[in-house]
């Protein structure tokens, strides 16, 4: 397996909002296969920005699931609950920059307004409704998102170690996204968007390179320009393929039937279960 051995740091970063599925475990499985390649560490991150849908009891789940599959990574485990005022000072930093805009969109303007979502990922092309002139610095709005502005036109160019040299053209390809969302409600704090959380921790943890899905392929380029930004170190990255149901439908946590928890009950063993991580 050819890896990166000088120094790697490898993470798995699961979020607690359902049972770790297939898919999640054939690329945790590829994760923790090349962190020991390269005689390296692996990390866990617990990614519980999502105070609705996050549950402990999903925490607990993932570390028993990950521990009986085989995978051992080293301690401590860091939870992104925790860590709000590291990713409020980035995004300090980026709105003194005059790199992000408030974004007042309804739900009802951005389903009006935006492009459809490619097929291999899940936001929306931004249509610029709330964009502001180039170089606009605002104050901050605590009751309004925050939008990246994207260079327009540039090549975002990157090697991934699975799927080969990537390149993606923002403004087509992707438009401004989200890096703060606005409150849920009147006693809620704003929070970080997955991106801008994603690339803080990635270099808090000085994650050498990113073992993830190729749903995520696309959203590299929106991180690396956020690490441009911040002045964070690149990291290398290699994305798997996904996993699919017997319809062709990528999995997700709804698909319960190939839940490592319910695989587990049917009596399959670790390596039964691992024998299946080869996409259809």
């Amino acid at each position: 397996m050819d890896v990166p051995a000088a120094h790697y740091i490898g993470r798995l970063a699961p979020s607690p909002t359902g049972l770790l599925h297939l898919g999640h475990a054939a690329t945790f499985w590829i994760a923790y296969q090349r962190a020991r390649a390269a005689g390296g560490k692996l990390l866990l991150r617990n990614e519980d920005l999502d105070p609705q849908r996050s549950q402990p009891q999903f925490v607990d789940a993932m570390l028993e699931d990950l521990a009986w599959l085989g995978i051992e990574w080293q301690p401590p485990m860091l939870s992104q609950s925790t860590r709000l005022d590291a990713y409020r000072e980035a995004f300090d930093r980026l709105l003194a920059s005059g790199t992000v805009y408030p974004c007042t969109c309804s739900r009802h303007d951005l389903a009006q307004s935006t492009q459809a979502p490619h097929e291999d990922d899940d936001e929306p092309v931004y249509s610029g409704r709330c964009r502001p002139a180039a170089g606009a610095v605002s104050s901050f709005d605590p009751n309004a998102s925050y939008r990246f502005r994207v260079p327009d036109g540039e090549s975002i160019q990157f090697g991934d170690g699975g799927f080969g040299p990537q390149s993606y053209i923002p403004g087509r390809d992707f438009g401004d996204f989200l890096v703060w969302r606005r409150p849920l409600g009147p006693r809620q704090p704003g929070a970080p968007s997955y991106q801008l959380a994603c690339v803080v921790d990635d270099a808090f943890m000085s994650i050498t390179e990113v073992v993830r899905g190729a749903d995520l392929l696309r959203s590299t380029a929106r991180q690396i320009l956020l690490q441009r930004a911040l002045g964070l170190p690149p990291v290398t990255y290699f994305h798997t393929p996904l996993l699919r149901d017997a319809t062709g439908v990528r999995l997700a946590k709804r698909h319960d039937a190939l839940a490592l928890r319910t695989l587990r009950q049917r009596g399959l063993s670790p390596a039964e279960v691992r024998s299946r991580f080869t996409p259809e």
